[in-house]
């Protein structure tokens, strides 16, 4: 059984999995190992991460590599279309299999139901690395950038510009933990779904706003978030997004709109000129790159306890 700061969660599907103590916690851990500048004890000493990948990662792969690596582990990883996740074996077969080789699971995937089927029969603890519903790893990394450059977390205003997709979802859900509020500006028939807007009043007696002005929100906003506009798997509907979204870019200009404490971030990969503008992304009040940065350290507190 899991022990520890995490252990009301046994797997990492979503941000939710965790308390907001929990997730407190993770982020104190977070910054205890950043100040450490890997001198780490080596709670992953002789165990080893698998990574099942569908998609392509820059950030996510490399950074649970280094994480392995630096608490004393090994990786191993597994391109989704080697494997044949789902159709080459059954999701469930791969899972049995898997689970009796590797000490958790960490699964890049198209549809959160195969990050959720894994979970059910690996036996071991799984992480999702994304899924189209939910992207928990980011929002460690994007709450940890909120809380270096303010303090904490509670009491700041978080304005997403783009649409309702899982990088969204999960930085709202783990906002509604911390006590920060969050908003969405999207253009009609792009924010979140009803499914999750049930989901979120349910649990936490209130929606989060959308709006189709980005003005709107960023003119009280400490934080202006956004993603681009077509994500993977949204290829064939690229042109039209373009036309949608256009008036969401966040350029100089809504950046002005902003109190100037504001900070940008960014999940990457950029399309520069589409989403965010070049001098934005690389301006005094973007944290992009040390946001980035923060996925190792994020997901190190993470293995540190699911696997310590």
């Amino acid at each position: 059984m899991r022990t520890g700061y995490l252990a009301n969660a046994r797997h990492f599907l979503d941000i939710t999995d965790l308390t907001p103590g929990d997730l407190t916690a993770v982020l104190d851990a977070a910054i205890r190992m950043k100040a450490a500048h890997g001198a780490h004890d080596q709670p992953l000493k002789g165990k080893v991460v698998g990574l099942v990948f569908e998609k392509p990662s820059l950030r996510t792969r490399v950074s649970f590599e280094a994480a392995a690596v630096q608490l004393g582990g090994h990786s191993l990883f597994l391109p989704g279309d080697e494997v044949g996740l789902g159709w080459r074996e059954t999701v469930e077969d791969f899972g049995r299999v898997i689970g009796q080789y590797v000490n958790v699971l960490v699964a890049r995937v198209f549809k959160h139901a195969t990050v959720a089927s894994l979970a059910d029969c690996a036996g071991i603890p799984v992480i999702n690395g994304l899924s189209d519903e939910a992207h928990p790893c980011q929002a460690l990394a994007d709450l940890l950038t909120i809380r270096e450059a303010f303090g904490e977390v509670r009491g700041r205003r978080v304005a997403f510009i783009g649409d309702g997709n899982n990088v969204a979802r999960s930085l709202a859900q783990g906002c509604a933990m911390l006590g920060a509020a969050f908003a969405l500006a999207a253009p009609k028939g792009f924010g979140f779904d009803a499914g999750f807007l049930k989901s979120f009043e349910r649990r936490w007696k209130k929606s989060p706003p959308v709006v189709h002005d980005p003005a709107d929100i960023v003119r009280q906003a400490d934080v202006i978030y956004t993603d681009v506009w077509t994500s993977m798997g949204q290829e064939k509907e690229r042109s039209k997004r373009l036309k949608k979204f256009a008036p969401f870019q966040v350029n100089a200009n809504l950046l002005k709109k902003a109190p100037r404490h504001a900070i940008v971030l960014h999940c990457l990969p950029a399309h520069r000129g589409e989403e965010i503008t070049g001098d934005v992304l690389e301006g005094p009040q973007s944290l992009v790159l040390q946001q980035a940065g923060n996925r190792l350290h994020a997901q190190k507190a993470l293995l540190e306890r699911m696997m310590g």
